[in-house]
């Protein structure tokens, strides 16, 4: 049994996540999951795009609806080489000719 100092200790922890917006609840998995079920917890945990892209991914993996069409071409969107002005043109070069 803990001490009152570690009572007290644990109690103002709590509060302090409770603040936060945090709430304390128990997960059952497999060990082997355990390194992923808490480093996804702690990107959830964390306020950013990373978090909310984790958020939708997991989303997206366990909903029960289809993914929406058109997801590839969003990524394209999003991506930083979007208006970059890149030349993608490759000079036409005739093929050698090859003795058959």
């Amino acid at each position: 049994m803990a001490n009152a100092a570690q009572q007290r200790a644990n109690r103002n922890y709590r509060a302090r996540l409770k603040q936060r917006g945090f709430k304390r609840f128990e997960v059952l998995a497999l060990e082997t999951d355990r390194n992923l079920l808490r480093t996804l917890a702690r990107r959830l945990a964390e306020s950013g795009p990373e978090a909310d892209q984790a958020r939708a991914a997991v989303k997206a993996l366990i909903a029960d609806e289809p993914p929406k069409p058109g997801g590839s071409l969003a990524a394209l969107r999003r991506s930083p080489l979007v208006g970059a002005d890149l030349d993608l043109s490759r000079p036409r070069v005739q093929g050698r000719r090859v003795d058959l």
